[in-house]
């Protein structure tokens, strides 16, 4: 009544109203505030009279709670501000609802009721309507005789703790006999009421405070009847409760393990139907997972999950007896990602469990795990993507070898192109996981499948590194925006470290496995490849490309992450993959070494050791330095590049120095060059420790690693000798090899060491027995070598012939190369003429080299020696290096006596340098005394060859040639009477000039050309001299005029030597006394008219014409000046004798021809020195058939109009002989174009002989000694 009272009022104005929402009989006295102002236009009074009036019906009291419910969804605040006007009318408000519920038996409206009561509760937010609320629930529960209309009570319970989860606390604590009611609703059969308990047990073991209170309960009366209930439960609804229940439980250690110890005690009394305290859960939720139903699937696995997370030791034995990882790697097969997502975790959990694998749980389940990793990887998943490798990744790490997992290479391979689609998945995570799987993947045991499937491996590892490349390349966020930004900076460092790390853990685990395989016959090559077949997919070439990944990935991934930050745990496993490759790849060991020598891999190594292996710590990475360190330093001693190889004794020692003295070496640059420098008495594990550190700073500089200072480097190796010389130590060979190079690339241009080094440095060279165990190539070394006196007076010879055979180009490209077009010298090559210049003397050592080396070695001396005389012309050595090869000269024919040609093969080299020096004197010089022992001793080793002794006798006719045509006349004579002496010499000329129209054993055309020459010159002197002849040489004349008539193919010097002699012999007229040239057998009298010719006959003249015709047109300049010269010489000859017959052979029809086919050669080609002689010759014997008067003039006219500044000396001279023959003869008929040549002539002749440098007149022509002017002039 007085609620009644509270909302009546004045009477309503008038209007039209729902009916339905109106309780017309009683509108009228409710006062309008309790109106909603709002649609629907329900009265609040109304609803409190129309809902408990018996009389109206049920659907009208549907239709008014519906439109309430509305207003309070669409109006909440306008609803609640009426309904809070009066505390009473709200409380009875809800009264009378819980009324309406408890009485209705429609599912619709007591559902509704429950919603609107809900609503009304968590709107209100006061204490009173809830504990109104939960009072009418209690004295409902507690008068219900039983528990079969205590659905609706029991759902409203429900839903208002899920709504205000601190109503469980006030429910546990205020109302805990209702616990009791709940047993009750459990047992009650009747799914729905059971599915209510459940959901409301649920709700309130969500709440912490709640599930502690309630543990006991849950203990002693709950826990039988709630697995009893999920195990016999056949609703969903009940199944999806009681999994919720069980899902609050399992968040609790406590409720866990009684769950679990029910579920043991029921495995072991095998009934799974039997009493309630006998239900297993694992059995429950096993028949849960063989359900149809996808949800209960997935809430079984979480629940299996739920009781794994606590203790999977403890726990997950109990599912694997049960078979749970069975069904769950059927689920992988599934569409459904929440379900393949559960089944993975669950999975997860399950293979910490060692039992999960001896049960063979993963040999069953790894084709499901690779097919739905396949299929997840498709999907948009990243989640699935993770869990999914994952578990793979847990499988092949966890798998016992003993039993193998997978079964076929089919298997393997399709795991293998799974893992490569994963590995190169844009997304960051999915990737690294698969980094992981991988790794764990490269087992000998997952792999030993036949055949081994090595392109794949190879395919899978290539892919993983180009995704940590690519990953490693993505630019970072440098700007500089506080200290948020420099931690996101170094979390990206960071995780890109961990990506490398996993990525370098993969590739040892690759590594590793190419070594295990080393070992196994079957896995060294596809055991189905026929044996005709090429030999593929190797493990050779899978060891080979890991060597080539690890070079042109792994090694810069590395280096350019360690810039941006350097971690222990990664440098340990990268140089652990190093240490592997030079097992996996023996025969590239060494070459991997000197690339890594030379990438300053030991500047890095010994920074990483001090840096972080100081004292105990990081030992493993010390460790892993140590070994690395170690073999990289064994294969460079094993192979070395610039030194001799080690005997094994050596190896031997170094291997045991550096296994002890490496690990304990953890100091940085500085301190190891103190330790070094330390002049104190040194112990023998220090002197071991100072060897090691003397070796590795050794093979960092001889593969250009420069990480400590030159300068004091080089002041402590200085001390380092000090120190064993003042302890009377001998270091081992390969240290003391290190000390001398050490010392040798870091001495400074003004630096030098002191004396007490220099004599220690002897004092230990003497104690060893060959300088090559100690030598190291290097320009350096030999300089000094060679800069101290008392080492090179000791060492030089040794030194530099280590030096010439160790160099590896043999220099042909030097000696073949012109002078004016000089190559660039080698950097070696350079440094040795730079010492050669500073220390001429240092040429005899290479004289005595070329003597005493062997051919190859002497060969390179030679090439070097001409090459840098060629070159430095201003170093005067002619006379040092003639009297030391004298003094070789000298001993050779001592030694050899009457047989030269068996003394040592360099003996040709030393001539031929002889020659060279010779060749350098291009000024006319007096020969001094030792320039005519030279000549003696040279013929005297020429008069004891034989025609067929090439090699000495070339070079030593070119030097006996050049030495008679580079002297003046004074000495020329003296020199032509030393070498006339020789009777030997001279019938060693006679044989060799017969050779020249022999069949066989000629000794060769240069050979001859040199004979001829030497042949001429030695007639000429001895003829202009008047010089004692001790042997004649006898020629044929009728064989010199045919070697000329028919001269040999491509033999154009041989024929100009000839035309030399026979030039040489009619400038004489036949009356040398050295050279007697006689008739070729018997002849017959000669005619009358060739008496006056004699010892030549017309014919003889005539064939001689033609011959020295047929060679001019050949146009060779050589050939043609000693064509020209001889032809000048017979004409001369025959003049004297017989005019006629001089002019006859002047005026031959032919000489015209010939002459004009020499000036059909261009423009101006009459300016040519031996065509404006051959046309002064035929000016001089009238020859005007040959050139006319009018021909003598237009050469005289296009002289005049040439331009003659650009001639050489040669033609000038030879044009002025023309002009001043042709003005003699009276043949000037253009007076103004003689003046006019004239004073060309006069103005340039002498100007030019002033400004032209002279041309050079010794030439060497294929080997042979020439002289221009000898031949020209």
């Amino acid at each position: 009544m007085a609620v009644r009272k509270a909302m009546a009022g004045a009477p309503r104005p008038g209007g039209d109203e729902d009916a339905a929402l109106l309780f017309e009989r009683a509108h009228y006295r409710h006062d309008p505030r309790w109106l909603l102002p709002v649609p629907p236009r329900l009265c609040l009074a109304c609803a409190l009279e129309l809902l408990p009036e018996p009389s109206v019906s049920l659907v009208r009291k549907k239709h008014v709670l519906s439109c309430f419910r509305d207003a309070l969804m669409r109006h909440a605040s306008v609803v609640m501000q009426l309904v809070a006007q009066d505390q009473r009318v709200c409380i009875h408000f809800i009264c009378m609802l819980f009324g309406l519920l408890c009485n209705v038996e429609d599912g619709s409206v007591t559902d509704l009721c429950i919603e609107v009561l809900i609503q009304l509760t968590t709107q209100l937010k006061l204490e009173q309507t809830v504990h109104c609320l939960l009072d009418e629930c209690h004295k409902e529960l507690c008068n219900m005789p039983s528990m079969r209309g205590s659905l609706s009570t029991l759902t409203l319970l429900g839903k208002l703790v899920d709504a205000i989860p601190a109503v469980a606390d006030k429910l546990v604590m205020e109302h805990g006999n209702l616990m009791e009611h709940l047993l009750r609703g459990l047992v009650y059969p009747n799914e729905g009421v059971q599915a209510s308990v459940c959901y409301l047990y649920g709700k309130l073991y969500s709440s912490p405070m709640a599930a502690e209170m309630l543990s006991g309960h849950f203990r002693e009366k709950l826990c039988p009847l709630f697995l009893s209930t999920l195990a016999g439960a056949q609703t969903k609804e009940l199944q999806i409760n009681c999994l919720g229940l069980l899902r609050q439980l399992l968040k609790y250690d406590l409720f866990v393990s009684m769950i679990m110890n029910k579920s043991v005690l029921a495995e072991s009394t095998e009934s799974i139907d039997g009493p309630p305290g006998e239900t297993s859960l694992p059995l429950v939720l096993k028949k849960l997972l063989l359900s149809r139903d996808e949800t209960l699937q997935v809430a079984s696995a979480h629940c299996i999950t739920a009781v794994l997370v606590h203790s999977p030791a403890k726990h997950a034995p109990a599912f694997i007896h049960a078979d749970i990882p069975e069904f769950l790697f059927e689920h992988l097969s599934s569409s459904s990602e929440v379900l393949i997502l559960s089944s993975y975790n669950c999975l997860i959990l399950l293979a910490e469990e060692p039992l999960f694998f001896s049960k063979c749980h993963t040999v069953y389940g790894i084709e499901s795990v690779v097919r739905s990793l396949q299929g997840s990887l498709r999907m948009n998943n990243t989640e699935l993507h993770k869990q999914g490798l994952l578990l793979f990744a847990e499988i092949l790490t966890r798998q016992p070898e003993e039993i193998k997992l997978f079964t076929s290479s089919t298997m393997c391979g399709d795991a293998n192109r799974v893992l490569q689609e994963a590995v190169s998945s844009p997304v960051l995570e999915v990737a690294a996981e698969a980094v992981k799987a991988t790794s764990a993947f490269l087992r000998k045991d997952h792999q030993s499948a036949p055949p081994v499937q090595y392109r794949e491996l190879r395919a899978l590892l290539e892919a993983m590194l180009s995704r940590c490349a690519d990953f490693s390349q993505t630019p970072l966020n440098r700007r500089p925006l506080g200290h948020a930004s420099s931690r996101d900076l170094e979390k990206a460092i960071l995780r890109r470290g961990k990506f490398l790390l996993s990525t370098l853990e993969a590739f040892r685990n690759a590594c590793r496995l190419a070594v295990e395989f080393q070992s196994e016959p079957s896995a060294q090559e596809n055991p189905f490849t026929a044996p005709s077949a090429k030999k593929e997919d190797t493990l050779e070439d899978f060891s080979e490309f890991l060597l080539s990944a690890c070079d042109s990935l792994c090694i810069p991934l590395v280096m350019r992450h360690s810039e941006e930050a350097t971690h222990p745990a990664l440098m340990e496993v990268f140089l652990s993959i190093l240490h592997s490759l030079f097992v996996i790849v023996p025969h590239m060991k060494e070459k991997f070494s000197k690339k890594l020598a030379a990438s300053s891999f030991i500047q890095l190594t010994l920074e990483l050791k001090a840096r972080f292996c100081s004292g105990m710590s990081h030992s493993a990475l010390n460790q892993v330095c140590s070994s690395f360190l170690y073999y990289m330093c064994i294969n460079l001693l094993s192979a070395p590049e610039k030194i001799g190889p080690l005997c094994q004794e050596e190896l031997s020692a170094m291997s045991e120095l550096l296994q002890h003295g490496l690990p304990q070496i953890s100091s940085r640059g500085p301190e190891s060059l103190a330790f070094l420098s330390d002049r104190q008495y040194v112990e023998g594990a220090a002197r071991q420790r100072q060897y090691c550190i003397l070796l590795l700073f050794y093979l960092a500089y001889i593969h250009e690693d420069r990480f400590v200072s030159e300068a004091e480097l080089f002041v402590a190796v200085q001390s380092f000798l000090l120190s064993l010389q003042d302890q009377g130590e001998q270091p081992p060979l390969v240290v003391f090899r290190a000390s001398i190079y050490l010392l040798a690339v870091c001495q400074d241009k003004d630096s030098a060491l002191d004396e007490a080094v220099v004599s220690a440095i002897r004092k230990f060279l003497e104690g060893i027995a060959d300088l090559h165990l100690v030598y190291t190539h290097h320009p350096l070394l030999l300089r000094f070598f060679l800069l101290y006196p008392e080492l090179m007076s000791r060492f030089g010879h040794r030194v530099l012939e280590l030096w010439f055979s160790w160099e590896e180009s043999s220099y042909e490209e030097l000696d073949d190369a012109p002078s004016a077009g000089q190559p660039t010298l080698p950097a070696s090559l350079a440094a040795l003429f730079h010492i050669l210049r500073s220390s001429p003397s240092i040429l005899l050592i290479l004289l005595d080299l070329i003597y005493s080396s062997p051919v190859d070695t002497a060969r390179k001396v030679l090439i070097v020696l001409r090459t840098f005389l060629r070159r430095n012309e201003d170093v005067q050595v002619g006379g040092l290096i003639r009297g030391h090869f004298l003094l070789i000269l000298q001993h050779l024919l001592v030694e050899r006596g009457a047989s030269p040609s068996g003394a040592s093969g360099n003996l040709p080299l030393l001539l031929s340098l002889l020659s060279l020096v010779q060749l350098r004197n291009e000024s006319e010089q007096e020969l001094d005394s030792m320039a005519m022992k030279l000549l003696h001793q040279v013929s005297k080793l020429c008069g004891k060859c034989n025609p067929i002794d090439a090699d000495i006798l070339q070079p030593s006719f070119n030097f006996l040639y050049w030495s008679l045509h580079q002297t003046t006349p004074a000495s020329q004579k003296r020199a032509a009477a030393v070498l006339l002496s020789s009777t030997a010499l001279i019938k060693l000329l006679e044989k060799m000039l017969a050779l020249t129209w022999a069949e066989a054993g000629s000794p060769g055309t240069a050979l001859l050309c040199s004979a001829w020459l030497l042949t001429a010159s030695f007639s000429a002197q001895q003829h202009n001299g008047s010089l004692q002849v001790h042997q004649t040489l006898s020629v044929e004349l009728d064989q010199v005029l045919k070697a000329l008539s028919f001269p040999k193919k491509k033999a154009a010097l041989l024929s100009a030597a000839i035309l030399r002699f026979l030039r040489t012999a009619l400038q004489q007229s036949f009356s040398s006394i050295l050279v007697a040239l006689v008739p070729s057998g018997a002849q017959p009298p000669p005619a009358p008219e060739d008496t006056v010719l004699a010892p030549l006959g017309t014919s003889q003249v005539l064939s001689l014409v033609i011959g020295l015709q047929n060679l001019l047109v050949q146009k060779d300049p050589l050939l043609s000046h000693a064509c020209v010269g001889c032809l000048e010489a017979l004409l001369d000859y025959l003049h004297a004798r017989s005019p006629d017959v001089a002019l006859h052979v002047a005026s031959q029809p032919w000489n015209r021809f010939l002459l004009f086919t020499l000036l059909d050669a261009g423009e101006n080609s009459f300016l040519r020195p031996e065509i404006l002689r051959l046309m002064t010759l035929f000016v001089r014997f009238r020859s005007s058939s040959v050139l006319s008067h009018d021909e003598v003039g237009h050469v005289l006219q296009g002289a005049a109009l040439a331009d003659l500044s650009g001639l050489s000396n040669t033609t000038l001279q030879a044009l002025r002989d023309f002009f001043l023959q042709v003005q003699s003869m009276g043949l000037l008929a253009d007076h103004s174009t003689a003046k006019t040549l004239q004073a060309s002539l006069e103005d340039l002749f002498p100007r030019a002989s002033l400004a032209q440098p002279p041309l050079q007149d010794m030439l060497c022509l294929g080997g042979v000694a020439v002289s221009l002017s000898h031949i020209r002039d």
